[in-house]
């Protein structure tokens, strides 16, 4: 599976060796990790990934990616699929960076970037989730078109629906 790159970043698919190092933050030579990466929400979702293809096989295109700022090649924080699409092609998805990265509009282009390739592969549907109180993730989420659909007690949900699952023109 090939690298998603935008402007700024690199999306880089994660394999299963490369997952269990993040799961365990433990690097290998050569692998370039800005300092607190990864976070609690990268091992977890290197942890996930590492079940699902333990259990059902890798997901891939639609598991795990790391991302990498462009300019220097350092790992900044994790987005991906939670797993491979339902029957109804629906994706869940997380991410997040690195705190001394917020606020750069990263996550947003990484979202995007992801958003744009789920579309493309035929998915119809990616939701997300966040909490009440982390008003910067729901930015994100709304910045790249996701919208509001539902909340509980913890969360809020958001999602988009493409009706066709391609990309337009």
């Amino acid at each position: 599976m090939d690298d998603l790159v935008t402007e700024r970043l690199v999306l880089h698919p994660l394999n299963v060796l490369e997952a269990e190092r993040v799961a365990a933050a433990e690097p290998a030579d050569g692998d370039r990790w800005a300092p607190g990466y990864p976070a609690d929400g990268d091992m977890v979702g290197a942890r996930r990934y590492l079940t699902t293809c333990a259990i059902t096989g890798d997901p891939q295109p639609f598991g795990p990616y790391e991302i990498r700022r462009r300019e220097d090649g350092y790992a900044i924080g994790g987005l991906g699929f939670h797993g491979a699409p339902d029957e109804n092609l629906t994706v869940t998805i997380g991410y997040g960076l690195i705190p001394s990265e917020h606020g750069r509009g990263y996550a947003s282009e990484a979202l995007r970037e992801l958003l744009r390739f789920a579309r493309t592969s035929g998915i119809t549907r990616v939701q997300g989730d966040t909490d009440h109180e982390n008003t910067a993730s729901q930015r994100v989420m709304t910045a790249v078109g996701m919208r509001l659909v539902s909340e509980d007690e913890q969360l809020k949900y958001y999602g988009i629906v493409w009706a066709d699952g391609r990309q337009a023109g």
